[in-house]
């Protein structure tokens, strides 16, 4: 018997669609039918890679006696917080409020008018460590909705105006100066673990786009420090067990201030993030270690993550079976010196031990070890490291992989296509940039659609399986959309992705845009919940406050258009209020500032596709390093994108145009010319 998740597209619904517990997806009626047989409503939040949630469902939710208790007290709802980031937003908030602390699996309970009133996370079916038996819970709300539920609805009142009072205070200050981004800077500074690279202490966290910062700003300022973070941080993380050393590709994070251990869910949208990461670090600096790590990443995300209608996954398992029937975390990954003797013999595990540091006591669990890369300071035999790896990926590749969270997100596949393509072109592998171009093909044409009164330009946020979910993107999906398209028009020259741009800015700005320049998380015409979610910090992934002042800004100096940047710089009024005192939580919002302190600067390449010339003057603007850049390329007298209007050849030759702050220099048609006025990296 299944319950009311078996027709969902989520993957993580679809894994509790045969509890006994009787779930429904997030509705209107389930909260009707909570009123209608006075009930409250469980509200459970978690995710398909989530170790936690798994372990809470087996423990609880496919436990009968529990299913039945929750089945006759309770309506219970299943959220997937990946494809309703909004729900996730407003609950956690409220639960960190209560609690002090967050996470999922998120375990709310609600009246059915949905206001929140008692709180918690993973609970675990008998007492322990000084958390209450989740039926003990269960009781516990039972019995005081009804024997108190007056009391009930006064607290949930209280907290749900409480929540309303929390909203953003925002008054359009002016974006970021000179002096702000350099008190960003300090404050990296300070945070910056010196010794192992990163910031801050365990659990350790990519930071992405606090690194995407540092180079930017670096490229801007020239400073030194700001490079050394960002190439020091990003050589520990790929020496470290976060990295896959056999696979490529990134974890979620490490637990440990070393960078050793990961917790070993990898998601789409860490890997795209770093993706592009590893790659303007090869930009900035030519190392040979960031041109490896981003290559071995982008063939990450098209071999594990790419579906077959051309879209990217969303994450793959932390879990797996080690063999025995037991779901274990890290179990595909993690090696014994055993193991690894087993595999390439004496001597070639001996070798595998040292290059990987595989111990004998391990590093991980149960005397396993996790790859790492320790840089050993001597030369290695390359070759023989490289059969090596070979050996152990083929042997690990029979190991029962880990579960594939296949629902395809909007903004992560966003992301996606923005690390792709950039991969792709720097590094001469058509094939990145054509998988890029595939992705950006189905959200245009399963994703990208018309509302009931013929508007276009409105996203739905998940798919699967080639069938579009039922629910509306939110910002962070128009916003990273938008990025990959404008970044696949930088790289491809197809002026298509710049309309499609348009249309999703313009929903941006008159849907989801405050009069005063602020920007919301839903939008306006959107699913009304107890508070509309606003949120300009930067988490595991850019917010969609910063990253819709990103594709605003960019989109501005493609096509000149005036209210766009003019909304990008209003919106980037809330990263000064926070760049200076919490630079780590707005990295994103501090590369946006980057660009608009740099121009950003535009430039136009003109000339036929079919000659050199243009293709190496193409290829010196994408290498350029000056923030932000726009980007364009056309044949001469194009008028598919506005950027390259009115921009001859220079005496019959192909030539690139710089402008920025309404000031254009004069054309050029030598390389050298062009990357003096950009930065470059051959």
């Amino acid at each position: 018997m299944s319950n009311r998740l078996a027709h969902e597209t989520s993957p993580y619904l679809l894994q509790h669609a045969d509890n006994p517990v009787d779930w429904q997806p997030w509705s209107d009626e389930a909260f009707a039918e909570a009123r209608r047989r006075g009930v409250p409503v469980l509200l459970s939040v978690g995710y398909s890679s989530c170790h936690w949630c798994h372990v809470m469902a087996h423990e609880s939710f496919e436990d009968e006696a529990t299913a039945a208790l929750l089945n006759e007290h309770f309506v219970s709802v299943k959220v997937d917080r990946e494809e309703r980031p909004d729900v996730d937003a407003v609950y956690m908030e409220a639960v960190q409020a209560a609690t002090g602390q967050g996470g999922w699996p998120m375990t709310v309970f609600l009246t059915p008018d949905a206001e929140p009133f008692y709180f918690g996370t993973y609970f675990p079916p008998e007492p322990r460590h000084g958390m209450p038996a989740f039926r003990q819970v269960l009781e516990g709300v039972r019995t005081a909705w009804t024997d108190r539920r007056d009391e009930v609805a006064e607290v949930a009142g209280k907290i749900v105006k409480d929540l309303a009072s929390r909203s953003l205070a925002f008054d359009a200050p002016a974006p970021p100066d000179e002096q702000d981004l350099h008190a960003a800077l300090m404050g990296l500074t300070r945070e910056f673990d010196s010794v192992r690279g990163g910031f801050g202490g365990a659990p350790k966290f990519p930071q992405s786009m606090a690194l995407e910062f540092l180079l930017r700003h670096h490229a801007r300022t020239g400073s030194e420090a700001a490079l050394q973070m960002a190439a020091a941080t990003c050589e520990a993380m790929a020496r470290g067990g976060m990295y896959d050393q056999l696979g490529g590709g990134f974890a979620r994070y490490a637990v440990d201030a070393e960078w050793v251990v990961p917790h070993f869910e990898k998601m789409l949208y860490d890997n795209a993030l770093l993706c592009r990461t590893y790659a303007h670090l090869w930009r900035s600096t030519g190392s040979d270690l960031a041109r490896r790590v981003a290559l071995e990443t982008a063939d990450f995300m098209v071999r594990e993550l790419r579906t077959e209608q051309g879209g990217f996954a969303s994450a793959l398992d932390a879990d797996s079976d080690d063999g025995s029937g037991k779901h274990v975390e890290g179990a595909y990954y993690a090696w014994t010196p055993e193991q690894l003797r087993e595999v390439l013999g004496e001597d070639d595990a001996a070798l595998a031990a040292d290059c990987f540091g595989v111990t004998e006591e391990g590093t991980f669990e149960e005397g396993a070890s996790v790859l790492q890369l320790p840089d050993r300071g001597e030369p290695v035999d390359a070759e023989r490291i490289a059969s090596v790896r070979r050996r152990l990926l083929a042997a690990r590749e029979q190991r029962p992989r880990p579960g594939r969270d296949d629902k395809i997100v909007a903004a992560w596949n966003g992301l996606a296509i923005a690390a792709l393509a950039e991969t792709g072109a720097y590094f001469d592998r058509p094939d990145l940039v054509e998988a890029a171009t595939e992705a950006a093909d189905l959200l245009v044409r399963l994703h990208l659609t018309e509302t009931s009164t013929g508007a276009q330009g409105r996203l739905t946020r998940t798919s699967r399986d080639g069938r579009a979910g039922s629910n509306d993107g939110v910002l962070e999906d128009y916003a990273d959309v938008a990025e990959g398209f404008l970044t696949l028009c930088a790289v491809t020259g197809e002026g298509v992705w710049v309309e499609f741009t348009g249309l999703l800015l313009d929903t941006v700005l008159r849907h989801f845009a405050a009069d005063n320049g602020a920007l919301f998380d839903t939008a306006d015409d959107g699913e009304t919940l107890i508070r509309r979610p606003q949120d300009p910090t930067d988490n595991a992934t850019p917010s969609g406050w910063s990253a819709a002042a990103g594709a605003l800004l960019t989109y501005a100096a493609y096509t000149g258009s005036v209210p766009h940047r003019e909304a990008a710089e209003r919106a980037l009024g809330v990263v000064k209020a926070l760049g200076g005192r919490a630079p780590r939580f707005i990295g994103w919002g501090l590369s946006v500032a980057e660009a608009l302190l740099d121009g950003p600067r535009e430039v136009a390449v003109v000339g036929p596709n079919a000659d050199p010339a243009t293709r190496e003057l193409h290829r010196t603007a994408l290498l350029g390093t000056a923030p932000g850049a726009a980007v364009a390329v056309g044949e001469p007298g194009s008028d598919e994108i506005p950027l390259l209007l009115d921009r001859p050849l220079q005496d019959g030759r192909p030539a690139a145009y710089v402008c920025r702050d309404f000031t254009c220099a004069a054309p050029t048609s030598d390389p050298k010319v062009l990357e003096a006025a950009l930065g470059g990296q051959d």
